[in-house]
């Protein structure tokens, strides 16, 4: 059975009442695109009249804005697992609330904060979803993932904005958080996401294959991000035990102002790389992009249901971004105000970029994901994987950086050795299970242990005032650290 089927009608313009008639007897057969001659209309999948422009699978057959059906449409989501969230939503106005009502409760604050960044963030996906529905697939995914990947931007930004900009060490000291949320969030999509992919895939399909022109792409560009990502760190852990302090000499100072002019060359190359890999994707390969995710969609077990699904229209897409973004905004200033007393009672500031920050930033995308690989879109779901994992190595995070250059903030990419392991570890893993182009549920679960092995560890993990494994504080562990990155990087050449 084809994806679109065209259905010949008859040259005379039909009355309303028959054509009416007809649209209503043609349920389940679709058009690919309006007609050359632009004389007769083309009806998709529902009996909806296409509009010029907007791809069949997403035309609402509605226009403007419809409350009561937009509000119906929200609720249902994406899918099953996904709607489930939108429970949470009275989370929000709770949250936006307790910001304002003076007393001590910033544990509850930040708690209730935390967990209203979910529906919110699960509006902005399915807003993004709906969105890309209308557009050519390949373009669609893109923008699909850049809109998943807003809530992390606004929460990079928020951290730098009410950074002290000191650079030292203390509780106004947010780079140490963005810098493993940076790490946390690729951590996050490529370990546990993936792995529940794979884990949840494989145990209804035994055996999902995926296309190589998705995953060999992105491994490869995950080795490149994770090797620009070291290079910082290599370079001011090799150096600073070479340091002198005061006098004439190469200085701490001098080492720090270095790595982080290194930053900001290595973060304006990055962001030349991502361009490059959106006109490799949406240009000169999108043809190989769109067979396999069109392909994909053939594969999709419940795709009749999902076609027949009502949709948003243009407008409502619009209303529900910028209303996901407005809440989102206002969470993400309340979360980053409580961060300091969470660290000051007990919770790591490893941990909570590391491994809370990137999990309630990737929630909603990642549910999106698992309902992909469960009915059967592999290829849809290694690409929502990798696809948010390769815009924040290559975007996300430089973006951060130069925006910290533009505030005079000393955000750097001088990583903790520690978490620039984990990195690079990870991403030689994945690599390996995306190797022989299948995956099973084993995978997936060995995926997911390596992510909860790294949570334990990041708990323990001792705050930057204690101790670092860079040789911020000390310089006596500058050795190990050198060594660990040079094996590192025999690692990758390997």
């Amino acid at each position: 059975m084809t994806l679109f089927k065209r259905r010949e009608r008859e040259r005379e313009p039909a009355s309303d009442s028959t054509r009416n008639k007809d649209i209503g007897e043609k349920t389940g057969v679709s058009s690919a695109s309006p007609p050359s001659d632009g004389v007769l209309p083309q009806y998709n999948h529902n009996g909806d009249e296409v509009t010029a422009g907007i791809h069949p699978d997403g035309e609402s057959g509605r226009r403007g804005f419809q409350p009561i059906q937009f509000f119906r449409i929200i609720w249902r989501s994406s899918c099953a697992v996904s709607s489930w969230v939108n429970i949470l939503w009275p989370f929000v106005p709770a949250a936006i609330a307790l910001h304002f009502i003076h007393g001590d409760h910033h544990l509850w604050t930040f708690a209730i904060n935390y967990i209203a960044m979910v529906p919110a963030a699960n509006l902005l996906g399915f807003a993004g979803q709906e969105f890309a529905r209308k557009l050519p697939k390949v373009a669609g995914v893109i923008i699909e993932t850049t809109l998943g990947s807003i809530v992390e931007i606004v929460l990079f930004m928020v951290l730098i904005a009410k950074d002290n900009g000191t650079g030292e060490t203390g509780p106004g000291n947010k780079i140490q958080v963005i810098q493993a949320a940076i790490l946390g969030s690729i951590l996050t999509n490529l370990l546990l996401c993936l792995g529940f992919c794979f884990l949840i895939g494989g145990i209804k399909h035994k055996e999902q294959k995926f296309h190589a022109a998705i995953s060999e792409v992105g491994s490869g560009l995950l080795l490149v991000a994770g090797f620009a990502l070291m290079i910082p760190s290599a370079f001011f852990s090799s150096l600073i035990g070479s340091t002198v302090t005061g006098g004439e000499g190469y200085t701490e100072d001098r080492l720090r102002n270095d790595t982080l002019s290194i930053s900001h060359g290595v973060s304006i190359i990055l962001i030349a790389s991502f361009v490059l890999y959106l006109l490799y994707n949406c240009v000169s390969h999108d043809n190989i992009f769109a067979e396999v995710l069109e392909a994909d969609e053939e594969a999709d077990r419940d795709r009749h249901h999902d076609l027949q699904k009502a949709k948003l229209t243009m407008t409502e897409c619009i209303i529900a971004i910028v209303l996901a973004l407005a809440m989102i905004s206002l969470i993400a200033v309340f979360l980053v105000e409580e961060i300091e007393y969470v660290v000051e009672h007990g919770v790591p500031d490893n941990f909570l970029g590391l491994i809370l920050v990137p999990l309630v930033e990737k929630a909603a995308e990642h549910l999106t994901a698992v309902d992909e690989a469960y009915d059967n879109q592999i290829n849809f779901a290694l690409y929502h994987c990798l696809g948010p994992s390769i815009q924040t190595a290559l975007f996300n995070a430089p973006l951060v950086v130069i925006v910290g250059w533009g505030l005079g903030k000393p955000m750097d990419l001088n990583f903790e050795i520690f978490m620039v392991v984990l990195l690079i570890v990870a991403i030689l893993v994945v690599g390996n299970f995306l190797r022989d182009g299948a995956s099973n549920y084993l995978e997936g679960g060995l995926l997911v242990i390596v992510y909860i092995i790294i949570a334990v560890t990041a708990w323990y993990y001792p705050n930057s005032e204690l101790t670092t494994s860079n040789g911020r504080s000390s310089t006596e562990t500058t050795g190990e650290g050198t060594e660990a990155l040079v094996k590192i990087a025999r690692m990758m050449m390997s």
